[in-house]
């Protein structure tokens, strides 16, 4: 047995607010004889005649007064669910999940959800603010739409796919009242012995760090460890030691930057969804902003000693 036709709801609609059929007919823009006969076709699907039809004469039956409110309720909420999903599609509304390593929260994102919300300023934007290795797995479990993190991706994400698009110096701060480097530059192995302050464990500039100097042959010395992004630009502002940083970072810090001597230390920045699952359209359209953003800063120079891996 057929089931109730949404159009067919719309035609007896149509019939019941105007009381002529051929007038209802030229409301919905079908023939006469093509909405008598999906009348019709209701009646038989319902097991009722909805309409007394006198010539000239049309009312509702029992039957059609109980299914009228009902049917123009329905016919409401399919207009609803027809605007809503109209505006999601078109980006009147609409939500991004996205998720970002601390240090870009702190530098390259701000300016590129500023620039998706002014282009965009009905979808929602929800950050959630982690570690690589973390926002790996909550990008791989669904919980995001895109992520930027820090390559290469961690052997228990194969689930994703990622796209290179900035390789990032790191330098390192120190309080704007300490003396600059005699040489402009500074090696790893001058960090031996010097007190720094460091992040908390998942942090992957901590991991950087401590395997630099480790491959250098020694240990790193922390006056202070665990903190966050702001936390530890706090301590190396208030003298406590140094602490190696993102060049996007250290360039709005307001501390002391010292870049390291060649062949320096660097991150690759990336894109990453799940290869399972397109992105949303808000989602992708975030992400060709980001690479307008990096696009248009490289040609500005405005991205403190970072290289543009993507091409155009």
């Amino acid at each position: 047995m057929a089931a109730v036709q949404l159009h067919q709801l719309q035609y007896f609609a149509a019939v019941a607010e105007t009381r002529h059929f051929t007038r209802a007919a030229a409301r919905v823009h079908v023939a006469q004889p093509s909405l008598s006969q999906q009348i019709r076709a209701l009646e038989r699907e319902l097991g009722a005649e909805l309409f007394h039809r006198a010539r000239g004469h049309i009312t509702l039956t029992d039957a059609g007064e109980a299914l009228l409110p009902l049917a123009q309720r329905i016919l409401a909420d399919a207009e609803t669910a027809r605007r809503e999903v109209q505006e999601v599609a078109q980006l009147r509304r609409g939500r991004v999940r996205i998720g970002a390593t601390p240090s870009l929260c702190a530098s390259l994102v701000p300016d590129v959800l500023r620039d998706f919300h002014d282009r965009f300023p009905g979808v929602d934007l929800v950050v959630h603010e982690d570690g690589s290795q973390d926002l790996v797995r909550v990008l791989a479990a669904g919980e995001l739409d895109l992520a930027l993190i820090i390559t290469p991706l961690p052997g228990q994400a194969p689930a994703l796919a990622a796209t290179e698009l900035l390789r990032e110096d790191l330098v390192v701060v120190s309080a704007p009242s300490s003396a600059p480097a005699r040489s402009g530059r500074i090696r790893i192995e001058d960090l031996r012995d010097q007190p720094m302050v460091m992040f908390r464990r998942g942090y992957d500039l901590r991991e950087f760090t401590t395997s630099a100097c480790r491959a250098a042959g020694f240990d790193p010395v922390f006056t202070v460890e665990g903190g966050e992004m702001d936390a530890v630009l706090g301590f190396v502002r208030a003298g406590l030691g140094l602490a190696v940083i993102p060049s996007m970072v250290a360039a709005r810090s307001g501390l002391r930057v010292t870049p390291f001597a060649p062949p320096g230390l660097h991150r690759t920045i990336a894109v990453a969804h799940r290869k399972d699952v397109e992105p949303p359209r808000a989602a992708r359209e975030l992400r060709s902003v980001l690479r307008e953003h990096l696009r248009s800063a490289a040609r500005e120079q405005t991205l403190p000693s970072s290289t543009w891996l993507l091409d155009g």
